[in-house]
């Protein structure tokens, strides 16, 4: 019988259990009101008296033993089950994790930022609710001047002078005001104007602009400036200026690419002339110079702006510019992997 017992704390020592339901079977089988451990004490009188003192010690033990085994392995097996229920099963092959995509505006800006910033263009931003004299009087557009009309500007109705600005050209007036000559910087942002929404213009869209002031700032160094742009932007090293006009430079030009002729698509971009206007860019007017307290007489510089949701839609053949503020997510994620 003590040999019996000993065979049974030999097995509660080697035992191990897989789930909290196979340790409850086992603790039944031992600690139970009709487990092993009651028949052995019930046989207790039935021993020798002789025999009494070492079964009683053997059973004791066994009780201890079951005891602690059966406590321990529940503390072991509730905490497997806790980690479980929180991450699930550990062994499983881990979820893929879903990667972001940059909007296509800012992959563009990003890359226009890029290109003028290893040349020495820093960036500068401004609000985007303007007053009066930097949007419109301190680039050589006073009241009622005619250019006016060109930008259909949103007023803001309880205050004439405040609107929304309708070009980043006022944050250069802004950084002018600031900052003593040298200056060269870029201002990219959002900039809105009173059109009728279709597949080709929009009430809000983006520019970036570009100012360069200091002594002896020509118009050769202008071209120069923009001919490694396109180079770098679109890989196309042939530029044209054409005569234009803008009220804040004189003199003052749009700049065409060659985009060329190789395919059915460029014939439909270019009209069937293999040139495609970009932006537009001319010397500083004297006047703005002036507004914002440089000497015109020793200073002179160049400044260029150009639609970046234009350049966007170029680059990667996006045939209308209301998805780029639709938050359709099969149009964005197809820009994952750039």
């Amino acid at each position: 019988m003590i040999n019996n017992i000993k065979q049974h704390i030999t097995e509660v020592e080697m035992f191990e259990a897989k789930s909290l339901e196979e340790l409850e079977t086992f603790r039944i089988k031992y600690l139970g009101k009709k487990g092993l451990m009651n028949d052995l004490f019930a046989a207790f009188k039935d021993v020798p008296n002789e025999k009494k003192k070492e079964f009683g010690q053997t059973i004791n033990k066994l009780k201890t033993v079951a005891q602690e085994k059966v406590n321990s392995l529940k503390i072991a097996l509730s905490e497997t089950e806790d980690s479980s229920g929180i991450y699930g099963d550990l062994t499983r092959p881990g979820e893929p994790v879903t990667l972001g995509s940059r909007h296509p505006i800012s992959i563009v800006k990003n890359k226009i930022i890029d290109i003028f910033s290893r040349i020495g263009f820093n960036v500068s931003e401004g609000p985007e609710i303007e007053d009066d004299w930097h949007n419109f009087t301190a680039l050589n557009l006073p009241e009622y001047h005619p250019a006016r009309d060109m930008q259909d500007t949103f007023f803001i109705e309880k205050d004439p002078d405040v609107l929304l600005r309708t070009h980043t050209s006022s944050v250069q007036v802004r950084y002018m005001e600031n900052n003593k000559p040298p200056i060269r910087t870029i201002s990219p942002g959002r900039v809105y104007r009173n059109e009728a929404i279709s597949a080709r213009s929009h009430c809000f869209f983006h520019q970036v602009e570009g100012l360069y002031v200091d002594k002896g700032v020509s118009f050769a160094d202008l071209k120069q400036t923009l001919q490694y742009f396109t180079t770098e932007m679109f890989g196309k090293s042939k530029i044209r200026l054409r005569p234009s006009y803008f009220p804040f430079t004189e003199p003052s030009a749009e700049v065409d690419v060659y985009w060329g002729l190789e395919t059915e698509t460029d014939y439909k971009m270019t009209k069937g002339t293999g040139w495609l206007e970009i932006m537009g860019c001319g010397m500083v007017d004297p006047n703005v110079l002036k507004n914002c307290n440089i000497d015109p007489e020793v200073y002179s510089g160049f400044a260029f702006g150009m639609g970046i949701d234009r350049i966007a839609l170029l680059l990667h053949q996006i045939p209308d510019i209301r998805m780029f503020s639709e938050n359709d997510v099969r149009f964005l994620e197809q820009f994952k992997s750039l």
